[in-house]
């Protein structure tokens, strides 16, 4: 009976080493993030730079020179090294292979806590990463703010004539001049207030700045309009300022478009009055509109007769 009491204590004193062990452990594990964004540009090298920021458990003494980072990509395993821009950061220069758009990766990072003179080892890893590389990169916007209509410029490389300007969540006209340039007209949002602008596409969504919408005026001559079927007349707009590069793109629509055969209305750059040519079509009622003008809107009263 005397033996087995001690067997016993022996076993509880154990198990109660093997909890406290455990529950040292369990409060050491490292705190890992993830610093590579989810889309990174192309560069000529195909170099792409995977960041890591370790920080170690408050309160656990961690064996110094023990903390090992690692990231695996595609099975296989790479050494980090320490970046020079902060303390516990980590990076890796990885060469994506020819043909590839896309990397997938993990970090692991080993190191070893002391407890009462004895290492113990330790391991933490993170999810899996996805980082896709775009060929779209967008430079500069061109101007920063102007009035509704004004054509403005975006520089940057890898443009498609898919690609689509969105001023707040606002799809803005959008013109593909090039891969490297594009250019959108301001669409009829409301004036002095800030938007974000960004550029979306097969390439996904990029930022590319803040523009602001400036108040504008317009004057409209003759103020309505009355046409027989087949008959033209002329009408003119004039803005307060010269437009800018690019013209200033008026943005009218109609409720009765069998009505009404008119072009589309740009104000030339430099210029500040543009005419147009309006046709009858269909006998009807009902108005010419222009967005961004006067209190939000401005109305053309048009009607057309019988010949």
């Amino acid at each position: 009976m005397h033996t087995n009491r001690i067997s016993l204590a022996r076993k509880i004193l154990l198990w109660l080493s093997a909890a406290l062990s455990l529950a040292l452990l369990t409060g050491c594990e490292m705190g890992l993030t993830n610093l590579t964004p989810d889309t990174l540009p192309e560069n000529p090298s195909q170099i792409y730079t995977l960041q890591l920021r370790v920080k170690p458990p408050g309160a656990t003494a961690i064996v110094e020179g023990s903390i090992n980072p690692q990231i695996i990509i595609d099975g296989q395993k790479y050494q980090m090294k320490l970046s020079s821009l902060g303390e516990g950061l980590y990076e890796f220069d990885y060469q994506l292979p020819a043909g590839r758009t896309e990397m997938a990766y993990y970090y692991l990072v080993t190191y070893e806590v002391n407890n009462n003179a004895q290492h113990f080892p330790h391991e933490v890893y993170t999810d899996v990463k996805h980082t896709r590389i775009v060929h779209r990169n967008v430079l500069a916007l061109l101007a920063n703010r102007g009035p509704v209509g004004a054509r403005i410029s975006v520089l940057g490389r890898g443009f498609t004539p898919q690609d689509i300007v969105y001023v707040a969540n606002t799809p803005a006209r959008t013109v593909f001049e090039s891969a490297n340039a594009l250019s959108f007209f301001v669409p009829a949002l409301d004036p002095n207030k800030n938007y974000s602008v960004t550029l979306g596409g097969g390439a996904g969504n990029s930022p590319i700045g803040t523009f602001r919408i400036d108040p504008a005026t317009i004057q409209i001559s003759p103020s309505s309009l009355t046409l027989r079927s087949g008959e033209k007349q002329t009408i003119t707009f004039s803005v307060p300022n010269f437009a800018p590069t690019g013209g200033l793109l008026l943005d009218i629509t109609t409720d009765i478009p069998e009505s009404i055969i008119m072009p589309e209305i740009v104000v030339p750059a430099g210029q500040n009055t543009t005419s147009a040519v309006v046709e009858g079509g269909k006998p009807g009622s009902g108005n010419l509109f222009l967005k961004g003008y006067g209190a939000g809107e401005i109305t053309v009263p048009v009607t057309v007769t019988a010949k």
